[in-house]
């Protein structure tokens, strides 16, 4: 249905939870549910299709048993993924929930390392996802995220997802043409934009360095306007899908309203 209902309001891309968002366990995919997907994939013509983890999963974590449980969950939704012909699939890189970050992305390296692993017979790609920096969590800088791109094997399994609302919140200035140049030079500089596989276009309830995750409708925010046109137009992403994370309602009319936009 993720399928369909992006369909009926014209998407090109979407992005979907491969299961529920806030389980951690999941029955296995039935063989006639992977073929009404495969199926709906046809019908729709919709793609690419990215994933998304469950909000559970927390792979920096200091407490043996919930990192664990995040990376037997990593590995779940991940063959999952390989199930249904998805190929990106996009993760927060977690908390340090307290032990310092340095100790934080050793773990998140060592979560990564294990699940890749685990899922060494599929071609999954994880996208390490920028964050806003909210509270303990690791990502909210460019250097973290080339340090796990270093430091977790196989590499070429892993990429990343730039979140607009995440990365002005952590202190990214991209809102005029100057600076939105200098921001993907760095970006570029320490993580090669050759990493980037997905965006998420989302404008932001708070300004630059709040550090503060609060999604809000496409030039309602304090990103505005003029990012978002850089960003549509700008050929070095012509090939990287552009996806809303922004609130919506039961009958999609903001997600209607923003893709219009976008577009436009």
């Amino acid at each position: 249905m993720a399928l369909v209902r992006g369909h009926s309001i014209n998407c090109d891309a979407i992005q979907m939870f491969v299961c529920s968002p806030n389980r951690w366990a999941s029955r296995e995919l039935t063989e006639e549910e992977i073929t009404d997907f495969q199926r709906a994939k046809e019908e729709t013509g919709i793609s690419p299709i990215v994933a998304h983890s469950s909000y559970l999963i927390n792979l920096g974590s200091p407490h043996e048993e919930l990192w664990q449980k995040s990376v037997n969950a990593l590995v779940g939704q991940l063959r999952r993924c390989q199930q249904l012909g998805i190929k990106d699939f996009v993760l927060h890189p977690g908390s340090h929930s307290g032990s310092g970050e340095a100790e934080g992305l050793e773990r998140v390296a060592a979560g990564l390392s294990a699940a890749l692993e685990a899922t060494s017979d599929t071609s999954v790609v994880i996208l390490l996802e920028t964050t806003a920096g909210q509270g303990t969590s690791l990502g909210y800088k460019f250097e973290h995220l080339a340090w796990l791109l270093g430091h977790a094997e196989p590499s070429e399994r892993l990429g990343i997802c730039l979140d607009t609302a995440h990365v002005l919140a952590a202190g990214y200035e991209f809102r005029q043409s100057e600076s939105y140049r200098a921001m993907w030079a760095d970006f570029d500089a320490i993580i090669g934009l050759d990493r980037l596989r997905a965006i998420h276009l989302n404008d932001s309830k708070r300004d630059l360095g709040s550090r503060v995750d609060r999604h809000e409708q496409i030039g309602q925010g304090f990103i505005g306007l003029e990012a978002f046109r850089l960003l549509v137009n700008d050929p070095r992403l012509r090939h990287v899908p552009m996806l809303l994370e922004t609130p919506i309602s039961s009958d999609m009319h903001e997600g209607i309203e923003n893709l219009a936009l976008l577009r436009s």
